[in-house]
């Protein structure tokens, strides 16, 4: 049953981003408010090591005692754009250009990108946030990821942006399209047993 709860969990949130968009149609950073904190752009390579390491950053991120307002504000706005784009759970959201969902990873990575080198600063954090740091450089030469860019790659974000997936453009992307498929006959099949199962025996 763990897997029909983690279905009935992400559908119930697919369905409320979707309605969150619904007045407001998928729009670039570009074209929104610039009232929050600029975020810097992130290569397409980039993205590639900066997601293997996401966990590892949010977490240490977390713990940080020694923070200031704008490293929270950041913090908070990786964790909010990270959960918009399905917690990096989507196929080829963060290796597709294709994908809905890669701008949105774009907007997180970015972010957490951005904790990572801010900790680098931080007394109680600065050695962690170096190995990483480190790990990442060395992943991103030994995999000749340094010069891959995509359409997004020279896109900067802003904490008062939220970057949505193009829900209109799931239905063209198969592999999206597969998953919430999967996720979608997952939840009527966990309805249809529970019912079955709750239903009282009628001799």
């Amino acid at each position: 049953m763990g897997i029909f709860r983690r279905s009935i969990f992400l559908l119930t949130a697919i369905a409320l981003l979707q309605f969150c968009s619904v007045a407001e149609a998928h729009w670039r950073t570009s074209g929104g408010s610039h009232s929050g904190i600029a975020i810097a752009e992130i290569s397409h390579g980039e993205m590639t090591m900066i997601a293997e390491y996401h966990a590892r950053i949010i977490d240490l991120a977390a713990r940080a005692t020694d923070t200031t307002e704008p490293f929270r504000r950041v913090l908070n706005y990786a964790q909010i754009q990270h959960a918009y784009c399905l917690w990096g759970k989507m196929p080829g959201s963060v290796t597709d250009e294709a994908s809905p969902f890669n701008e949105c990873s774009h907007a997180y990575l970015a972010a957490t990108k951005a904790v990572l080198l801010s900790m680098r600063s931080m007394r109680g954090e600065a050695a962690e946030a170096e190995a990483i740091v480190s790990a990442i450089d060395a992943g991103m030469v030994l995999r000749g990821l340094a010069l891959i860019t995509c359409e997004f790659s020279g896109e900067a974000f802003n904490t008062a942006n939220i970057v949505r997936p193009v829900w209109k453009d799931i239905p063209m992307h198969l592999p999206s399209m597969a998953t919430l498929t999967g996720l979608l006959v997952a939840l009527l099949a966990a309805a249809y047993c529970g019912r079955r199962l709750l239903r009282p025996l009628v001799r």
